[in-house]
């Protein structure tokens, strides 16, 4: 069983940045996706970006253009940063885990471990 822990999450104002990590145990598989949803309160669960263990990144429409996101397979870590943040950004924000499979595309119900997230609140 995979663990995820994310950190970074708090509080800024409109305009700032923020920097999420996830750290996870070890993953067995040789092919794997892990990405960042977020899920404001009455929300679905949204992509924010994923990369996978090929290289591979994708992004959701919420903030592909304000954020970029990096695996470091030797440290276990994901990294998203996101710049520009509006009020609209904030939710809670998850790390999830997919196994054997690439980052073709990020549909919530295809990721099978969950961190337990990290509040993003931005004010105006």
């Amino acid at each position: 069983q995979v663990h995820l822990v994310e950190s970074g999450g708090g509080s800024v104002q409109a305009g700032g940045a923020l920097s999420l990590s996830c750290v996870h145990t070890r993953i067995r598989s040789t092919m794997y996706c892990i990405g960042w949803f977020r899920r404001a309160p009455g929300k679905e669960h949204e992509a924010v970006a994923s990369a996978d263990n090929y290289g591979g990144s994708r992004f959701g429409d919420s903030m592909e253009d304000r954020s970029t996101i990096s695996l470091d397979v030797a440290l276990n870590t994901l990294s998203l940063q996101m710049n520009s943040l509006k009020p609209d950004d904030s939710a809670t924000y998850y790390c999830a885990l997919r196994l054997d499979s690439l980052c073709y595309k990020m549909d919530p119900a295809d990721f099978g471990t969950w961190g337990q997230g990290t509040q993003v609140t931005v004010s105006s």
